[in-house]
């Protein structure tokens, strides 16, 4: 599949294996019991939203449950409905930083708003859970902080970012640089990639 996605935006090929890291270590952090965490401001935090929309449910096809989760659910509420249960997918956890937004704001207003991504992620990150981190330019102050503090809990950082990398590429076990300056370039490339990585986790765990 890395193929056809090069086949249509050949000017990913100079980031065309560290892609392909990333879909690995996704893996391995779902096969371990992980969960993703994903972090950036703007048009980068909509990202974030859409990834995990992405993870969560199904994406390209469906995620029935197993009729052996179906039999545990209903002996453990028998209120539970057929119909219900024929409805619901299986999912993977995938959780925004930017969703607690009580939190965040409380952390912004009364502590320091560069912080404000680190903040949850030592309220939430477990060592085998990975922190995808998305910022245009590298820089942003939040998200670097986000990643020391992930790698100072010893989780994976992958990174989504463009230009020259900025100083997220050096905290980041993979970083996706795409080969763009301007923001909007950048992120026009960033959509097809996350596409990609979620198109092949989905393949992975649920046999499409």
């Amino acid at each position: 599949m890395i193929k056809e996605l090069l086949s249509r935006y050949p000017n990913l090929n100079s980031c065309s294996d560290a892609i392909v890291n990333a879909k690995k270590e996704l893996i391995n952090c779902y096969q371990s019991g992980g969960k993703l965490l994903l972090c950036g401001n703007g048009g980068s935090c909509s990202d974030c939203e859409h990834i995990a929309g992405e993870l969560m449910k199904g994406f390209l096809k469906m995620r029935p449950l197993t009729d052996e989760k179906k039999t545990q659910m209903k002996a453990a509420c028998p209120l539970v409905e057929d119909e219900m249960l024929n409805q619901l997918q299986r999912g993977l956890p995938a959780i925004p930083l930017s969703s607690f937004t009580a939190l965040n704001s409380a952390f912004c207003n009364d502590v320091n708003a560069e912080l404000v991504y680190a903040q949850t992620l030592i309220a939430l990150a477990k060592e085998q859970d990975v922190l995808f981190a998305i910022s245009t330019s590298g820089n942003s102050q939040n998200v670097v902080n986000a990643a020391k503090v992930a790698k100072a809990l010893g989780i994976i950082v992958i990174s989504l970012t463009g230009g020259e990398g900025g100083k997220i590429c050096e905290l980041s076990d993979v970083c996706i640089c795409v080969p763009e300056k301007e923001t909007y370039k950048i992120q026009e490339l960033h959509l097809p990639i996350y596409h990609y990585l979620c198109a092949e986790i989905e393949k992975y765990f649920f046999d499409l």
